[in-house]
């Protein structure tokens, strides 16, 4: 198994280097080959995805993935910024599918912006499609118009991109708890009318499965107001950006969630939510946890792991339940630890 390890920017190679850490200590014989991306990748070769590593991302069999993104880099042309690079290694490898646990932790119950009665036993799965909607859709820039400066983008999803990731979402639903709700805004936009119609459509070929719908702005009300009555959401880039966002926060940190980009044959490239955090980059204080369990994920969904996915899981588990907690997650009581000890300690309790 060979495995691209792209760390970026910022925190990115203080969390990606505890997620490696716990993969060699399962002795699994899985080959690292790291490269520069983001900000890194303009230094190293002017571009924010050098060609070799883009090669080497094609030719991995799935992609650990740290956090891209610095304020030194405003100033360039868009197409040289480091965030380019994650969306041109969505669109190259067709990563469509992404997928965002959101897990509250018993142990971490206390740490969420709600009450804990609120988010005790939480376990959401949002599934974003990744490669369609206004971030992708064309035309989209700045004008001149009517004497001033206007800008666009386009809105726009096939047919075919909807129900590709509404059988992702079925599928996913039919192993957890037979629940599935679709967000859109089909009550202004026809793009999400078109959404709604093709998840409704796809969704009779699983009768099993108990189909919703809800309007986004509803939807980010209800995940505050009462979050438990959701199992899977499925929704679009846009709206799937904003919404997993704000899930992270009832976990108590976004440093607690991983993610998955799938393509068509499970492939994936695994990064947690988070971004690059350059304020707090090389003080040793960031989270590992959302990188460490991103590369769980990456053993469960493209390298067929499974098993090695859940020693890694109950590891986390055991190292909260002992009390670590890195400053994002710090209540009184606990014992604050960095970002090299909170990964030893996962590493360890395999």
């Amino acid at each position: 198994m060979k495995i691209a390890v792209l760390p970026g920017d910022g925190i990115g190679k203080e969390i990606v280097s505890q997620a490696v850490k716990v993969l060699e200590r399962l002795g699994l014989g899985i080959e690292l080959q790291e490269a520069p991306v983001g900000g890194a990748g303009y230094e190293a070769a002017g571009d924010p995805l050098p060609e070799k590593t883009l090669a080497l991302a094609r030719e991995a069999d799935a992609i650990l993935f740290g956090a891209v993104g610095d304020p030194r880099y405003d100033t360039l042309e868009r197409a040289k910024r480091p965030e380019q690079a994650i969306l041109r290694l969505r669109k190259e490898l067709g990563l469509f599918a992404n997928l965002r646990p959101a897990q509250v932790y018993a142990e971490l119950a206390d740490a969420s912006a709600l009450r804990p009665e609120v988010v005790a036993g939480l376990d959401i799965l949002i599934i974003r499609e990744l490669t369609g909607d206004i971030y992708f859709g064309q035309p989209k820039g700045v004008r001149q118009a009517n004497g001033g400066r206007e800008g666009y983008d386009t809105m726009h999803y096939s047919e075919a991109e909807v129900q590709r990731i509404a059988v992702v979402a079925f599928e996913a639903a039919r192993k957890r708890s037979r629940r599935l709700c679709s967000v859109d805004k089909a009550n202004v936009l026809e793009t999400s009318q078109l959404w709604r119609e093709v998840v409704t459509a796809t969704g009779r070929a699983y009768p099993d499965i108990d189909l919703s719908h809800m309007y986004v702005d509803n939807c980010a009300m209800q995940l505050v107001k009462n979050p438990k009555q959701f199992d899977v959401i499925v929704t679009g880039n846009l709206f799937g950006d904003i919404l997993s966002d704000e899930a992270s926060m009832l976990t108590g940190s976004i440093g607690m969630l991983p993610s998955a980009s799938l393509d068509a044959n499970g492939k994936g490239l695994n990064e947690p939510i988070h971004g690059s955090a350059p304020d707090i980059a090389g003080t040793g204080t960031a989270n590992p946890l959302a990188t460490i369990l991103s590369a769980a994920m990456m053993l469960r969904y493209s390298l067929g792991r499974a098993e090695s996915a859940d020693r890694i899981e109950r590891a986390v588990r055991e190292v909260l339940r002992a009390g670590y907690r890195t400053a994002d997650l710090y209540t009184s009581g606990m014992r604050r630890v960095g970002t090299e000890e909170m990964g030893q300690a996962v590493a360890e309790n395999l």
